[in-house]
This record gives C-alpha cells, sequence and structure tokens, in this order.
C-alpha cells in the first residue's frame, strides 16, 4: 500500500490532536512523530546585497504534506541552480508541525465484507504536513532584478507539486 492522495488531508477544518511533550510523555496524544522529510529550510547565497524579494502566497487556506513541500523545494532549488548559480536566497516559511493519522481499514481480496470502522477514529500518525492560512508566505527568493524571470518560472513549476491556489508577488527591497 503506498501513499494516499493529498486529497484525503488537505482540509484544515478538522481538529488539530498534534501534542507531542517530550518532556511529559504520559501528556502526549501522540506518542511517536513520523520523521519529518523536510530537511532544508534555507538554501544559497547568505551575505549578498539583493535586489528584490520574489514570494509565493497562499489565496486560501490549506494543508500541505511535508513530502510535497520538499518535492517542491527540490523543484525549486534545482532549477535555480541551473538558472542564477551563486546569486540567490531561497527560504521555506513553514514548518510541518500537523501530524496526519489515518484508521487503517481491512478490504480487498478475500474478504467477504468490508470492515465497518468507527466515525472520527483517532488513528495512528503516518505523516506531518503545514497548516497555512490565507494570505501566507510559502517561500520566498531574493534575488537581483535581471533574475526575476527565472523565480517566476520556479515558481510556476512549484504549483503544479502544491495543492490549492497561489500567488507571486514581487517586492522592491530597499538598500
Amino acid at each position: 500500500m503506498g501513499l494516499r492522495p493529498a486529497r484525503t488531508c488537505r482540509d484544515v477544518n478538522k481538529p488539530s490532536w498534534t501534542r507531542h511533550s517530550k518532556r511529559r510523555p504520559r501528556k502526549s496524544y501522540i506518542k511517536a512523530l513520523p520523521n519529518n522529510t523536510l530537511i532544508h529550510y534555507n538554501m544559497g547565497k547568505e551575505k549578498i546585497e539583493f535586489d528584490v524579494e520574489i514570494r509565493l502566497i497562499t489565496l486560501k487556506p490549506v494543508q500541505l504534506r511535508d513530502n510535497a513541500l520538499e518535492s517542491t523545494r527540490l523543484t525549486v532549488h534545482k532549477y535555480m541552480q541551473k538558472a542564477a548559480p551563486e546569486d540567490y536566497k531561497f527560504r521555506i516559511h513553514v514548518f510541518p508541525h500537523q501530524v496526519i493519522r489515518e484508521n487503517k481499514m481491512l478490504t480487498g481480496a478475500g474478504a467477504d465484507r468490508i470492515q465497518g470502522g468507527m466515525k472520527a477514529p483517532f488513528g495512528k500518525p503516518i505523516d506531518r504536513a503545514a497548516r497555512l492560512r490565507k494570505e501566507q508566505t510559502v517561500f520566498s527568493i531574493k534575488t537581483r532584478k535581471k533574475n526575476v524571470k527565472h523565480v517566476k518560472a520556479a515558481y510556476k513549476r512549484a504549483q503544479a507539486k502544491l495543492s490549492g491556489d497561489y500567488k507571486i508577488e514581487v517586492k522592491e527591497l530597499g538598500g
């Protein structure tokens, strides 16, 4: 069995039962957290003065899995490495705190009936996600004015890997 589709966990209206405490483990709702696949949050050159900042901003609330964010990070970073090597600063602004749970059900070959289950069960932790609100910045890239078209092209590729609707905002940096 593989990964469930993103449409099953992108709803932000569900309750958040993500408490995990290292100091007081008996107070935890979730005993063990799944591994976070998103590892790097800052990429590119740090100490260069840049002219513009281009942001990818959500248009409505959405929940994004950590593997979708990691896939998008790789896409944007590889594109920018080819288009403008060593001439940008890429940053991810969200962290996947939300724990996604699943109640595994038995179905398939050899089963004479489908398991009934419960309504809204707690389930076991299987993945992590970042819960985003409306108008929240997901990614930002600081670069020079000559690279703006490359950043927009990278963001267009990124939007194909993410659920929800986004806008690209260009902001001039004073300096």
